[in-house]
């Protein structure tokens, strides 16, 4: 214990021991919901070390929970030679940067499978839709058919099943309105749509 003890408190183990100590808390904050994982991404870019693709806190916590692995490690067997004075100051300072590449190296190789768990985007999502106007494309629209054709922001298309409530004729190629979504049957709610009646296209 007592040997534990005085690796990590020593150097250069020390150093990454402080660190350590602030990625707990910071993740126990996480936990209680104090914090949030991501709080450090739009301040510093990770990319440049080829850590990017995860959030800012998890790469740094791993490369700084690595770094105190080989450092500690360092330090225990380098306590152990017996050594003392400068040489043993100067291997100390080798072990440093000796961790510090160790960890960066390891921590790139584990980021890479990890980014798969944290895309840069939310996915797309039907309800996207809602909001947009469409073009029918089946020769009716009622309350159990239909189907239209729907232009998403990004400028793709996509074809969705949509139904109406009303009597109104929304026969193909007529224009609708995507105003709501039904999570259970999976459709689009669409009502007839008039440009002429839109104020923004109006004015």
């Amino acid at each position: 214990m007592a040997e534990f003890v005085e690796a990590a408190v020593g150097f250069p183990t020390v150093l990454f021991t402080s660190a350590l100590v602030v990625v707990i808390g910071f993740w126990l904050l996480v936990l209680l919901g104090a914090a949030d994982s991501d709080s450090f991404d739009a301040d510093v870019d990770t990319h440049a070390l080829s850590l990017g693709g995860v959030p800012v806190s998890a790469s740094v916590s791993l490369m700084i929970a690595l770094a105190w692995f080989a450092s500690f490690t360092g330090s225990v067997l380098l306590a152990r030679t017996g050594m003392s004075g400068a040489l043993l100051h100067l291997l100390g300072a080798a072990s440093l940067v000796a961790s510090l590449i160790f960890a960066w190296r390891m921590t790139r190789l584990l980021v890479r499978p990890l980014a798969k768990l944290f895309p840069d985007e939310p996915g797309p999502s039907r309800r996207d839709f809602v909001g947009l106007t469409c073009t029918i494309r089946t020769g009716r629209v009622d309350a159990a058919f239909g189907q239209a054709e729907v232009v998403a922001r990004d400028g793709s298309t996509a074809l969705v099943q949509v139904r109406q409530t009303g009597t109104e004729a929304l026969p193909l190629g007529s224009t609708g309105l995507l105003y709501a979504y039904d999570d259970a049957g999976e459709f689009f709610w669409v009502a007839p749509y008039d440009a002429a009646l839109d104020p923004c296209t109006a004015a």
